[in-house]
């Protein structure tokens, strides 16, 4: 089978495409034939050494693939060969084939295509757990998005609007801004223009934000938790921007908020029913129509580089496939 492999840290253009054998499924794994797999920013990350999970060279990078199962090892029920899947892989989707634990795989509902599959987990599955989860986000309230236009930022638009709440999106350029409100955002800011606090001002006035979703880190974390409501909540995701704030705690104190930090991972680990709580939520808001993932570019498997290489130019406005077809 082909794959994209790392065989040593660098930038995108160090991953090679390679003829690799088949894998064969071990004890409560299948083998899942990926049809597509979508890009997220740890992807980045993680072929430069910089992401906290760090996978023995050579490896694949994909955090999520949708297919078909191909193989099925021993010790697994409920799942044969023919199945249509999406799950969250870590690592290992950029290739034709990757192994999977048979208790991370969600079925692809009737009427849902194989790209939107393959962008569908890992994005909403982020979202889903800073928003209600570690968010406690509230119909009524206001929460604000920080790079709102990305894949993890636009679920949170999606989400939040699909919770009950008004939600500001935040973003480099009105063209990000303008998919933002196609996706439900309420009111926006284009924090390369306007000041961020003076936007959250002109939006909520003096009463500021419930909750924030920052899968961007950098230098507007700040000015974003300074904005919050009495008893806000700033939820961390990510680092994005590459820089990890540092944050004065005096602030948590004046205004008795919160800052809390939510991760996929763990999460899934610690509390698989939670997670598949929030999965069944997801899939129900999907069939009514009121999340769905926006596909940015799809790129073939041979230029997995160029897919992970222009989500690392911020440039994505949703989500970026890699397909094996």
């Amino acid at each position: 089978m082909k794959a994209v492999l790392c065989k040593t840290f660098g930038p995108p253009e160090t991953l090679v495409v390679e003829n690799v054998p088949d894998p064969s499924a071990g004890p409560g794994e299948v083998v899942l034939s990926v049809k597509a797999a979508g890009v997220n920013f740890p992807d980045v990350l993680m072929i430069e050494n910089k992401y906290q999970v760090k996978p023995p060279l050579p490896f694949s990078p994909g955090g999520e693939a949708a297919g078909v199962v191909s193989g099925v090892g021993p010790a697994v029920n409920g799942v044969k060969t023919g199945d249509r899947v999406m799950a969250i892989t870590g690592h290992g989707a950029f290739a034709e084939k990757v192994v999977v634990s048979a208790d991370r795989l969600v079925g692809i509902p009737a009427g849902m295509n194989d790209v939107t599959a393959g962008a569908f987990l890992f994005t909403y599955a982020t979202s889903d757990h800073a928003v209600r989860d570690r968010g406690e986000l509230r119909e009524g309230e206001t929460m604000l998005v920080l790079g709102a236009a990305g894949g993890v930022g636009l679920a949170a638009v999606e989400i939040g609007k699909a919770a009950g709440a008004t939600v500001i999106a935040c973003a480099s350029s009105d063209e990000k801004l303008a998919v933002c409100r196609e996706h439900g955002a309420d009111a926006t800011i284009n924090y390369s223009t306007e000041d961020l606090r003076e936007g959250i001002k002109r939006i909520t006035g003096d009463r500021g934000v419930d909750v924030v979703i920052d899968p961007v880190g950098g230098r507007f974390a700040e000015p974003a938790f300074r904005s919050v409501a009495w008893r806000g909540r700033f939820i961390v995701v990510g680092f994005a921007a590459g820089d990890i704030p540092r944050i004065p705690l005096n602030l948590a104190l004046l205004k008795g908020s919160s800052i809390a930090g939510s991760s996929l991972g763990g999460w899934m680990r610690r509390e698989p029913e939670s997670f598949a709580q929030s999965i069944r939520q997801l899939l129900r808001w999907y069939a009514e129509g009121r999340i769905k993932p926006r596909i940015d570019r799809m790129f073939p498997l041979e230029q997995a580089g160029e897919a992970i290489a222009y989500m690392a130019g911020r440039h994505v406005r949703g989500k970026v496939v890699v397909t094996t077809s």
